[in-house]
């Protein structure tokens, strides 16, 4: 029999051993020092069916906490979903897919949830195909291993589960989403009583943001991660957050990263670039001590482009001064969740004019054409 004991003592007034479970003052247990020798057991089985938990302090407020069957959890986890445009989700711990939004759960003690051990990365869905779905995969596999996570599968089993889920999905146009884990198994902070490690994947229903707008960012305060993490896309993400609230606090879109060495890092989830020497040159921070961004890889790919029709002289990767990324003739954030977002406006100084660039908008150009229509190395068709 498991049981618990709450000590008291004896003079505490208006406290009696004889109140039950469905009137505890919660002040009094909180206040009250234990006192060896005195106490009480709490009944042993409460009774079957609905059980209710009610609570009151001295206030005389009062919640009550139901004890619900699986049908009615379903069936809250149902409503709390509505709306969200969760069409289908993969789990390695059922080991199956699930469109129903209230299946689409995690075990509470797997050490992604609670140790926070986990990776993760994502791919666009764009018109049936998925956008550079290889480039992120190989990504999450470095991720992987450098978090010391074991993998549940093979790259192309893992691969074949990711297509099958959107697949399922019927998604044409949206957001796939999967987890690399250490696996549910305990609470403690080793992984070595894990199960196993897990896979999971999710596809979400999103239209394809598009804006050419330029925005303001800021310099952030935050701590920027140290490069033994920042290089890893791990889902401690706790700076990334706490820096975009900044920002957002500001009145800005984003907040810029600079090294302890005065070098321009990278936002809170995207690249940087910038246009200089006189609009000839573009030149992006060294992807060493940041994490290693596909949608800005894959943009140095496109932008030799540019410099075939002579509206760029030059691309480079390089160190870049936070006072030349000021004085820069544009500025850009570059990731798969704003594409090429223009930037007029760093710390209340205006970037180039104060206007959107010219070379941004044609990078812009040639990213959703490659969206569309480029080649089978970054488009991979889902088979519905």
């Amino acid at each position: 029999m498991v049981s618990l004991f709450v000590c008291y003592p004896k003079s505490i007034a208006g406290f009696s051993p004889e109140f039950t479970v469905n009137n505890w003052n919660l002040r009094s247990l909180s206040q009250v020092p234990c006192s060896l020798g005195h106490g009480f057991r709490f009944p042993r089985q409460l009774r079957r069916g609905r059980k209710i938990l009610m609570c009151s302090d001295s206030s005389s407020q009062s919640w009550n906490v139901p004890v619900l069957s699986s049908s009615e959890v379903a069936e809250r986890l149902k409503l709390a979903r509505e709306g969200q445009q969760f069409l289908a989700m993969y789990s390695s711990v059922v080991d199956g897919i699930t469109t129903d939004p209230a299946a689409m759960v995690l075990p509470l003690d797997d050490h992604m949830v609670h140790r926070g051990h986990g990776v993760f990365d994502t791919a666009m869905i764009i018109n049936g195909y998925l956008y550079e779905l290889d480039q992120h995969l190989d990504r999450i596999l470095r991720s992987a291993s450098m978090a010391k996570i074991p993998l549940p599968f093979d790259r192309e089993t893992i691969k074949r589960i990711l297509i099958q889920t959107v697949s399922v999905s019927e998604c044409r146009d949206g957001s796939l989403r999967y987890w690399l884990s250490a696996g549910p198994g305990d609470f403690l902070l080793s992984p070595s009583q894990c199960l196993k490690p897990t896979l999971y994947a999710i596809v979400i229903k999103t239209n394809l943001a598009i804006n050419p707008t330029g925005v303001k960012v800021v310099t952030s305060s935050i701590p920027i991660k140290p490069p033994e993490f920042a290089t890893v896309k791990s889902v401690n993400y706790l700076p990334n957050v706490l820096s975009q609230m900044e920002a957002e606090a500001k009145g800005a879109y984003a907040g810029i990263w600079v090294s302890e060495d005065g070098f321009i890092a990278e936002g809170p989830n995207m690249n940087v670039a910038f246009v200089v020497n006189g609009g000839k040159e573009l030149v992006m921070p060294r992807f060493d001590n940041v994490l290693s961004g596909c949608t800005a890889k894959r943009t140095l790919t496109l932008v030799e482009q540019l410099v075939s029709k002579g509206m760029l002289k030059s691309v480079k990767v390089m160190d870049v001064t936070v006072e030349d990324g000021k004085k820069a003739d544009e500025m850009m954030l570059i990731g798969s969740g704003v594409l090429i977002r223009p930037v007029i406006l760093w710390d209340e100084e205006f970037i180039g004019d104060g206007k959107e660039g010219p070379i941004a908008k044609a990078l812009l150009d040639l990213l959703l054409e490659d969206m569309r229509s480029g080649p089978p190395s970054v488009r991979v068709l889902v088979p519905y």
